[in-house]
């Protein structure tokens, strides 16, 4: 049986649980404010390295042992490379395209993937409850960021515009947020990996500066005038970014990763666009739809069922069970009759001639 997320040793562990997401979702808000003014990799690096160091100070001062053998760095530079390099890059270039809020949203449906891919390598129990909520918060993610003329061509095909839908998509930066999430949702597997040759802060510090470099040569390579045009407030954005939104945020993420139901973790990124959509609103300006603020309510149902699962069916199983020891009573009482007994008693004569 997988732990409870909420067992954890750490002290209110209920709000570490949701501080990378609350993390997650308004660093991509401070991340869009500073996009206009440097490039899309110039801050993937800059999110990766300097929060890694920050992370391996850390675990060195926690006393946590650095990683050993070639297996350890084999498993780290394979998670770098996924939930570093690809992940950061398809974020950041994805972000440049799109709204703050409507990347997150999209980046938000790894859950499914991550579900899928425990369920396949370690049998990690859904439910229908599970499930059921896996499918409201597609829906959900769907109304906020789909094209609002795919949706409404769903209910009107004679007026869809899906030609037109295709081409939004792809020249926006929807298609590269769907890559990152398939990314994380690889990275978020492979942790349980890499936890069994190195310590996960330690893991989380060294795959950071190691995915980061290669942002690095590449944004060397193609890019120009990376930061010659940020201000002291994109400076503090992006420091927001880094030392919050990728040190403090991974480093809680992947310890929860490596103790805890890795579906029910992975559930709670839902919460991600929530908090994105609500600073972006706050600060860039960024307004919901109406089929966007639908979605919203249907990822916070998700939510509640996948991480509700499990005492979901423990309720409707003890409910069902009692129901039918209930009848089964009542069928024994209906079938019961009352029926004489006699019990034959013997009396000596003499016994009683004696007594009286």
């Amino acid at each position: 049986m997988q732990p409870k997320l909420t067992d954890s040793k750490l002290p209110f562990a209920p709000l570490l649980l949701i501080a990378p997401f609350f993390l997650w979702g308004t660093a991509m808000v401070a991340m869009k404010g500073v996009m206009p003014h440097t490039t899309p990799l110039f801050v993937a690096f800059v999110r990766l390295v300097p929060a890694g160091v920050l992370v391996l100070l850390a675990a060195a001062l926690m006393g946590k042992a650095q990683p050993a053998g070639w297996k350890a760095w084999l498993w780290i530079s394979l998670f770098a490379l996924v939930d570093g390099t690809l992940f950061q890059g398809f974020l950041a270039e994805g972000l440049a395209r799109t709204d703050a809020g409507l990347g997150s949203v999209m980046i938000d449906s790894q859950p499914l993937a991550v579900a899928i891919l425990c369920l396949w390598l370690f049998q990690e129990k859904i439910g229908f409850w599970g499930w059921l909520g896996l499918a409201i918060g597609v829906v959900g993610i769907s109304l906020i960021g789909l094209p609002d003329g795919w949706i409404l061509g769903l209910f009107h095909p004679e007026g869809a515009q899906v030609s037109g839908g295709i081409e939004q998509f792809f020249e926006g930066g929807e298609w590269l947020m769907l890559l990152a999430a398939l990314s994380m949702a690889v990275g978020t597997v492979l942790v349980r990996w890499v936890c069994r040759y190195v310590d996960p802060i330690v893991a989380t510090g060294w795959h950071m500066i190691l995915g980061g470099l290669p942002l690095l040569a590449m944004s060397a390579a193609t890019e120009s005038e990376q930061f010659v045009n940020i201000d002291f407030s994109g400076w503090m954005a992006l420091g927001y970014s880094t030392v919050f939104g990728s040190a403090i945020a991974y480093g809680l993420f992947f310890y929860f990763a490596s103790t805890g139901s890795l579906t029910s973790l992975s559930s709670l990124t839902f919460l991600t666009p929530i908090f994105a959509l609500l600073f972006g609103n706050l600060f860039l300006g960024e307004v919901l739809n109406p089929l966007q603020s639908m979605g919203v309510g249907l990822t916070l149902v998700s939510i509640y069922l996948i991480n509700q699962r499990d005492t979901l069916a423990e309720k409707l199983g003890k409910g069902r069970h009692g129901e039918a020891n209930s009848e089964e009573e009542v069928q024994l009482l209906e079938s019961s009759e009352l029926k004489k007994v006699e019990f034959p008693v013997k009396l000596r004569a003499t016994e009683l001639e004696s007594e009286v």
